[in-house]
């Protein structure tokens, strides 16, 4: 019972869902989710651990980075995970993924993160 509570308050919040939206086309960075929705780093960071922990991403490390992609290991899983992605907006994530591009562009390889604190929001790293 417990696991299935797990589950369905991962997908209960829709920072969580913004999440799984932008894991939709391919992993990123961390510091590329913090930019795409325009949140602070451990803000983001607590919603990748409740996802990890449901099962819905995981992570791999690339240099001092970590990297999140969806996980869709298992066939439960993996029908929720494809069944909220069709049924989320194009449009209502249309914004963070406007973000994405813009940071994605200004960034200098695809494994190095820039340092956001001199950005208008301020305080993302």
């Amino acid at each position: 019972m417990e696991t299935i509570l797990t589950i369905f308050k991962a997908l209960s919040d829709e920072t969580r869902l913004r999440i799984l939206k932008l894991l939709e086309h391919g992993e990123l960075c961390v510091c590329d989710i913090v930019a795409a929705l325009d949140m602070v780093q451990p803000k983001v960071s607590f919603h990748l651990g409740v996802l990890k922990e449901a099962g819905f991403i995981k992570d791999c490390k690339h240099g001092r980075w970590i990297h999140y992609k969806l996980d869709d290991a298992d066939m439960f899983k993996r029908s929720l995970i494809l069944s909220v992605l069709e049924r989320t907006s194009n449009a209502a994530a249309a914004e963070d993924k406007k973000r994405l591009e813009r940071f994605l562009k200004s960034k200098k390889t695809k494994t190095d993160c820039i340092n956001l604190k001199n950005t208008a929001r301020g305080n993302h790293a």
